[in-house]
């Protein structure tokens, strides 16, 4: 079993930039595939971005390519999501998910956080 804590959300103005954090502990954690989703008020889940177990292959969203960059420590357990260029609708839930070596969906992830609000204000 994975347990995933995300930290690192907030309040910033549009522009403004964050860096969101993952800490996972239970697992192999070089054996995932690890991701970021988010919810936002109203909308259903959606895919932010992807990065393989090893860490070459990366994956986003049309709506954050170039703005966001995801990246992993594997001998840390953390995944990484720094954020700039903020709008206000990325405003959202965001949550940390793992999978097993596999693709990262919104809808095919094996463990997910509890979640960080991320709130962009205009």
């Amino acid at each position: 079993q994975v347990q995933l804590v995300e930290s690192g959300g907030g309040l910033v103005q549009a522009g403004g930039s964050l860096r969101l954090s993952c800490t996972a502990s239970g697992g192999t954690f070089r054996s995932y595939t690890m991701g970021w989703l988010r919810t936002a008020p109203g909308k259903e889940r959606e895919f932010v971005a992807a990065i393989t177990w090893g860490g070459t292959g990366t994956y986003y969203a049309d709506s954050v390519k170039g703005r966001f960059t995801i990246s992993r420590d594997n001998a840390k357990n953390m995944v990484f999501l720094q954020m700039d260029s903020l709008k206000p609708e990325d405003t959202a839930v965001y949550y940390c998910v793992a999978r097993g070596r596999e693709v990262v969906t919104a809808n095919a992830y094996d463990y997910r956080g509890q979640g960080t609000q991320v709130t962009v204000s205009s």
